[in-house]
């Protein structure tokens, strides 16, 4: 049975219909968003401001940042102002182009966090190589697999939905397009599609979730054979990563790693690493991390001494 497509636009429900609460939440996530923008923003000047951060692991850094800063940007806007306006109706190409960007930024994301473990690896276990394996062409040849491994998945999950016929409701219990909501509105069998996005999305990140926890676990048992103060700095370092990578996967797997079904609270479990994961994750760096702390302090302190001499007459 063959249906039309007739639907060209959808209406996304968000978090409530009290005026009251979509007040609230927007003072929340416009809280969020800029504290977020803020301290990515702030994370990448401090780092291109030092010489001292110029390791291939601040190198990353940066990267990470910035697509923490882009990533919620298109989330976290739409998001508050649409609590300001109340019910949100998106038309079918943007619903397919927001679709496309977040698992863009998303993708290159998990990708890049690998990249960022087999950098610690590298520098913990063949600390004497770690100059020459590390150089600037493979960061930036492990930059571009990211974008690239991104790329790949996003198009892949926008090609599951785009040719989808839908033909009956279209109101989706979230604050923004993704995958199960629209599969579920679908006029027809969808069990293999399902199938598809765990294939795609939840192997992805299962797998690769795996490999960090293994990497991370290799590199904690090799600091037996370390000094003191190195094992301070290495365990420093990882947990940091370590912190990034629970945030961030385990809210993905525990959405794509099961067939289609929308639950209501996979819109809050969304916000995790959506929203609030991109905002802790320069605190966690700059917190846990002595070198961005005492950059950061000297960066602050010269912006600070140049205001004050420009203020004194």
């Amino acid at each position: 049975m063959e249906y039309s497509n007739n639907v060209t636009e959808f209406v996304l429900l968000g978090f409530t219909q009290d005026p009251g609460g979509r007040k609230a939440l927007f003072v929340i996530f416009s809280l969020i968003y800029l504290v977020t923008l803020v301290g990515n923003l702030l994370t990448v000047v401090t780092v291109l401001a030092s010489p001292s951060l110029g390791s291939p692991m601040y190198f990353f850094l940066v990267y990470l940042s910035l697509m923490d800063a882009v990533y919620p940007s298109f989330v976290s806007l739409e998001l508050i102002k649409d609590l300001l306006c109340g019910q949100k109706t998106i038309s079918f190409s943007a619903c397919m182009g927001e679709l496309f960007l977040e698992h863009l930024f998303g993708g290159a994301e998990i990708f890049l966090l690998l990249s960022m473990a087999y950098d610690r690896y590298v520098a913990i276990c063949k600390p004497l190589h770690y100059t020459t394996i590390m150089n600037r062409q493979v960061c930036i040849l492990l930059l571009v697999v990211s974008l690239a491994g991104g790329f790949v998945h996003s198009l892949g999950q926008l090609l599951v939905v785009y040719n989808l016929p839908f033909c009956g409701p279209n109101v989706m219990d979230h604050f923004m397009c993704d995958m199960y909501p629209l599969i579920e509105l679908a006029c027809t069998d969808t069990y293999f599609l399902g199938l598809t996005v765990v294939a795609n999305g939840g192997a992805i990140c299962t797998v690769i979730f795996i490999c960090l926890l293994t990497s991370y676990g290799v590199i904690l048992s090799s600091l037996k054979t370390h000094s003191q103060e190195g094992r301070r700095k290495a365990l420093s370092t990882c947990g940091s990563h370590i912190t990034v990578v629970v945030l961030y996967f385990v809210p993905c797997i525990f959405i794509y790693v099961r067939p289609v079904s929308h639950l209501s609270v996979d819109k809050f479990i969304s916000v995790a690493y959506t929203v609030v994961t991109p905002m802790l994750n320069p605190l966690i760096y700059t917190l846990r991390n002595s070198e961005m702390t005492n950059a950061m302090k000297k960066l602050l302190g010269k912006e600070m001494y140049y205001f004050t001499q420009q203020c004194v007459p």
